[in-house]
């Protein structure tokens, strides 16, 4: 019989810790999970899915508008806020449904409450004060949106969680932020007919993205009536007696709106989880240190996803839960590659990007050749849109290896997709020029590129 109640106990039922927990059960462990919230974690319950839905709905704006210019005659609009909130509320907890059947499928024991870590084996439930052992400990809790406390005000503010839960859409409202959920939820607010304003202290939005992409997606959204300000930060927040909050910034900016929305980052959320207790180690802001195989420095707690900084993508901390429960429970060690990740950002015009950025590329080759071009897609034409699609690629000048490739533009996101198969597997750019392309498409761009539009050479 085990000494322990368990033979691992995960704390956290979002994407990666729910994989865990059930590819471990698969491989015959008796498995514990602890939600404080929903099941689903930040991804399904407010995250990528519901802005996801969010995002969608926001196109219809301009969709109805185009297609006039293919004979359509679109009648009387209009749009439900609580429609759309319900049918969102829905489908999230269908989602979270299927979360825990899949859970309660493979055995796996589940605790609606918040955990907490007494030492490396032991966590106390909170709402029974309850104490369980487990040979392995998980922490998958995540991250948590960051507000600037140090704003007088700040109370007045939300973050993305409250923004999926709001009673009406706001007639106005300002986003604080520049990274990809501050992009998107402007792009959201934008589409839905709501006066928007992005807020960024940066030069360009979205930070660590290609910066030829950055400039780009920053150019397109201001042309769709986004008020991006750059190089600016808020300084206070004032609820006026009509309740608008009334916003001023560092350059003397002022600004009355309905909502002020922060995206200036997450850290983990681990305050008050009780890792000190069993020497884990973790970054000033909450992060933990894990080694390749998500182990901390306590031998028999791991952590994967959101909560230790690698990669805050939900497909990665599933990936991450999956070799863990892998590794540790099913004899079949191995570990998740972070150096080469596909990824979206669901802005409007959407971004889809895989591999290293020109920046980036600079720091592996010092002789590239850049093939970038941007254009007017056959769609905006009879629409009479004048939004442009960029479509990059990045070659090591000396291997012809493909560095990396950038997309602006409709289902920029399922393109990196397929494209992140072809950079795992070390295409060059003569692979590329090799492959017939596929007209008329706006993807035929990434096969027709023969000369570069910059070398760059040491």
């Amino acid at each position: 019989m085990s000494e322990f109640d368990y033979d691992l106990f995960v704390i956290g039922a979002g994407s990666g810790g729910v994989r865990a927990a059930r590819i471990a059960a698969s491989h015959g462990a008796k498995v514990a999970i602890a939600e404080e919230h929903r099941y689903g974690g930040t991804c399904v319950i407010r995250g990528c899915v519901p802005k996801k839905l969010f995002v969608y709905a926001s196109h219809y704006s301009e969709e109805f508008e185009d297609a006039e210019g293919f004979g359509w005659s679109v009648g009387e609009r209009s749009f439900s806020w609580e429609k759309l909130m319900a049918a969102k509320d829905k489908e999230i907890t269908r989602l979270e449904g299927l979360y825990r059947a899949n859970l309660e499928r493979h055995n796996v024991e589940t605790f609606d409450t918040r955990a907490v870590v007494e030492d490396a084996n032991t966590v106390r439930l909170l709402s029974t004060g309850q104490t369980l052992t487990a040979k392995t400990i998980l922490v998958a809790v995540g991250a948590s949106p960051n507000v600037d406390t140090s704003i007088p005000g700040h109370e007045h503010a939300i973050t993305s969680n409250e923004a999926f839960h709001l009673d009406k859409l706001p007639e106005s409202v300002l986003v604080l932020g520049g990274g990809y959920i501050a992009v998107e939820f402007a792009g959201i607010f934008n589409g839905l007919g709501s006066e928007t304003h992005l807020m960024y202290r940066g030069e360009t939005i979205l930070r660590g993205f290609d910066n030829e992409l950055r400039v780009a997606l920053q150019e397109e959204i201001t042309k769709k009536g986004i008020n991006v300000i750059t190089e600016d930060v808020v300084t206070a927040i004032v609820k006026r007696d009509d309740g608008k909050l009334e916003v001023t910034s560092k350059k003397g900016l002022t600004l009355v709106v309905d909502q002020v929305m922060y995206a200036i980052g997450r850290d983990a959320h681990t305050k008050g989880l009780g890792l000190d207790k069993a020497g884990v180690e973790m970054r000033a802001n909450g992060e933990i240190v894990v080694d390749a195989e998500s182990r901390s420095t306590a031998p028999s707690i791991y952590a994967v996803g959101d909560v230790t900084g690698r990669a805050a993508l939900t497909p990665v901390a599933i990936r991450e839960g999956h070799a863990f429960a892998d590794s540790t429970f099913g004899g079949k060690p191995w570990t998740v590659d972070h150096s080469l990740i596909a990824t979206a950002v669901f802005s409007q015009p959407e971004l889809g990007t895989v591999g290293l950025s020109e920046e980036q590329a600079l720091e592996v080759s010092p002789n590239l050749d850049i093939y970038s071009t941007r254009f007017r897609p056959m769609k905006n034409t009879l629409a009479g849109r004048d939004e442009r699609t960029m479509m990059k690629i990045i070659v090591n000048a000396d291997t012809d290896k493909v560095l990396g490739v950038h997309i602006m533009g409709p289902d920029a996101g399922e393109l990196a997709q397929i494209l992140g198969i072809t950079l795992q597997m070390g295409a060059t750019k003569a692979d590329f020029d090799r492959t017939v392309a596929v007209h008329p498409t706006a993807a035929e761009e990434l096969v027709t590129m023969r000369e570069p539009s910059r070398r760059i050479r040491a």
